[in-house]
């Protein structure tokens, strides 16, 4: 049930459903005996918010992803530094806006008194991800030998070997050479777009986060994913937690820090995170966000479209700023046709708008 959440529209997992019980029985019996392994995947590219690779599991190697997920998580979850977010329940982006958001009017008290921020980036970080030292990690938790053994079948699974293409092949010309799956070493890179995949990753950089908060004691720092922001008085003291950072992540993670997405400057500036600007008194949506959101409305399909349209409308209201943002948006829906509530949180559909969804 937690696998077929959202996913029940597609074709693959209606077919998978017409014969439920059999198909999960046959699954059963495989991881039982020993003779489990996982099918062909399905690759295609994403072009929004920048074009990237996505591997997509078969139906039933994803019943299998949250069967070990729902099995080990909790045990890894507990032990996870509390400002670590993404793939974690309850910790999304607004978690980590409002977390970083804590953290710089614990340490300017209330934007009273000046602060620096040193924001890093890990270059390619899942086509980078290392096996073996990811393998070491989730060994450390998991002890049971056959629970473990699954999370090798997983870990160790290449879907570059079995794998089919939808979509427009010219799309892979968007895909730089360094960030795609395909081009990766052997043992090397997780396929994005697996529950497993995001889950691995925040066991490798628990490592990262330990040594953040406990070896540098910094006591303000916040992670989404491969992002990560620490807070400081001194900016020498936080070139000094870079230095440290990137020394970690290469000898102890096989990992690489992106330099040219390394800011240090002070918090009055505003600090971008998670698709959030924070400002002293206030948070705004990211313009760059704004801006794709009434494009991609200009030129959605009808179908998709009312969802969107309100799925924008909810993203950009949750900063504190967000009634000019929220205005574009709906100037954008209104000229497809939709109309909006006064306080422009929810769009509707119209007769004119059903009748070009016709």
């Amino acid at each position: 049930m937690d696998c077929l959440k959202h996913k029940r529209n597609k074709a693959s997992t209606q077919e998978f459903e017409q014969n439920l019980e059999r198909n999960l029985a046959d699954l059963a019996h495989e991881l039982r005996s020993g003779t489990y392994t996982p099918g062909r995947s399905v690759c295609f590219v994403i072009t929004h918010p920048k074009p990237r690779e996505v591997w997509a599991a078969q139906i039933r190697d994803r019943v299998v992803h949250h069967l070990l997920y729902n099995q080990v998580a909790d045990r890894f979850i507990k032990s996870f530094a509390h400002d670590s977010c993404a793939c974690i329940p309850g910790r999304g982006t607004l978690f980590g806006s409002r977390r970083l958001e804590h953290h710089i009017r614990s340490a300017t008290q209330n934007w009273s008194r000046p602060q620096h921020y040193l924001k890093m980036d890990l270059a390619n970080f899942f086509v980078s991800i290392d096996k073996d030292t990811l393998r070491a990690q989730l060994a450390r938790k998991i002890s049971d030998p056959w629970w473990l053994n699954l999370a090798d079948v997983i870990l160790y699974h290449d879907p570059r070997q079995d794998f089919e293409y939808k979509g427009d092949t010219s799309l892979l010309e968007l895909v730089p050479e360094h960030k795609r799956l395909t081009n990766a070493p052997a043992n090397t890179g997780l396929p994005i777009g697996n529950l497993s995949s995001q889950f691995f990753a925040n066991v490798l950089l628990d490592r990262l986060d330990q040594f953040v908060k406990h070896q540098l004691k910094v006591r303000h720092y916040v992670r989404y994913v491969d992002d990560f922001i620490l807070l400081g008085d001194d900016p020498k003291t936080l070139n000094s937690h870079r230095a440290a950072i990137e020394a970690f992540v290469s000898t102890q993670l096989k990992l690489q820090v992106n330099p040219r997405k390394t800011i240090l400057q002070p918090v009055e500036r505003g600090v971008d995170f998670v698709g959030h600007v924070i400002h002293p008194w206030h948070t705004t949506t990211r313009k760059r966000t704004v801006s794709n959101a009434c494009r991609r409305i200009e030129g959605a399909a009808a179908p998709d479209l009312l969802q969107m349209i309100n799925s924008y409308l909810g993203t950009v209201s949750q900063a504190s700023h967000a009634h000019s943002d929220r205005a574009r948006i709906a100037s954008a829906a209104m000229k497809r046709g939709h109309c909006v509530r006064a306080d422009l949180r929810k769009a509707y559909e119209t007769a004119r708008a059903a009748q070009g969804q016709q």
